[in-house]
């Protein structure tokens, strides 16, 4: 098939399938004497595996190691070994995530719970104190001031 059918039954650019291919990842392409691209019909099922890899977070660099020549020699072990090590990446990923959101939740709240006499600055130098992220130099003692403003 030519390259705009490749393109058509994938739903990829024919400028990302030749992306595709002159970095070594869809290597079952035959040149014509015309110089036009001939794809077999397993090319669907390669640029298919290509864009689900990267949905799950393969780079392209691993997909280059990870895709045989030929899909029939497709090495059981070290496939298996390719996912479950992803899995593990992105399990660690997941931890780290969900880290940053309960101390982003936990900077959220220290921020909403401002005593009313503190201003914004006040408030601040508050919040980055108790949470030290103030650093050296940051003032202990925050500044009051009269106004209920719930904001900062």
């Amino acid at each position: 098939m030519k390259i705009g059918e490749l393109a058509q039954r994938t739903g990829l650019a024919a400028s990302r399938i030749r992306f595709y291919e002159s970095i070594g990842l869809l290597r079952l392409v035959e040149r014509q004497t015309n110089g036009y691209r001939n794809y077999p019909e397993e090319a669907v099922l390669v640029l298919n595996l290509i864009t689900t890899a990267q949905q799950a977070g393969f780079s392209l660099d691993e997909l280059r190691t990870l895709l045989p020549q030929d899909l029939s020699q497709w090495e059981h072990g070290k496939l298996l070994d390719t996912l479950h090590a992803k899995v593990n990446d992105i399990e660690a990923l997941e931890q780290r995530l969900a880290q940053s959101k309960t101390h982003l939740r936990a900077l959220i709240e220290e921020i909403e719970s401002k005593p009313d006499d503190l201003d914004c600055a006040a408030n601040a130098r508050r919040v980055l104190s108790k949470m030290n992220l103030g650093g050296p130099g940051t003032p202990e003692a925050p500044r009051r001031t009269g106004k209920a403003n719930r904001r900062g």
